[in-house]
């Protein structure tokens, strides 16, 4: 099928850059991704996965506590900063992406 038509997107540029390094060590370039993601839209008659929230364990999920458990939650977690058993986010998830890409 012939390419006719220019598609402009404007797209978050760290999640560019992140589609970008996966589909390169796939060999697929973005605008075969993006054919790809339309010909399935196509194929299935809507977006060709779930859009939906995820699904948060009740440990987590502020929507199932109450006001006494989240003020606990949030009394643990400052004693932890407090006690320095905490971690720079950015270096927990370079340190997480080494592990797992």
């Amino acid at each position: 099928m012939e390419k006719s038509t220019t598609l402009n997107l404007r797209v978050n540029p760290t999640l560019k850059h992140d589609a970008e390094s996966v589909l390169g060590r796939l060999g697929i370039p973005m605008s075969t991704a993006i054919d790809m993601f339309l010909n399935q839209i196509v194929l299935v008659g809507g977006i060709p996965f779930p859009v939906k929230l995820p699904n948060a364990p009740d440990s987590i999920d502020v929507s199932q506590m109450s006001e006494e458990q989240i003020h606990a939650k949030l009394q643990k977690g400052y004693e932890s900063y407090k006690a320095g058993r905490t971690q720079n986010a950015a270096q927990a998830f370079e340190k997480f992406r080494e592990n797992h890409t």
